[in-house]
């Protein structure tokens, strides 16, 4: 479940770097930004309160 994170936080992060280069589309890029964001602040907290 964890590197699952990771894999989700990574390919939004492509996502958004495409975006931002190729395509240019504001919305989808900050939307995919905040997402993978989400998901690495949510690895954060709960890989903390695990250990």
């Amino acid at each position: 479940m964890n590197s699952l994170l990771y894999i989700i936080a990574v390919i939004l992060l492509i996502g958004w770097a495409i975006g931002v280069f190729i395509y240019s589309v504001a919305g989808l890029i900050h939307i995919l930004l905040v997402l993978a964001v989400i998901a690495i602040l949510y690895k954060l907290i709960t890989g903390r309160s695990a250990v």
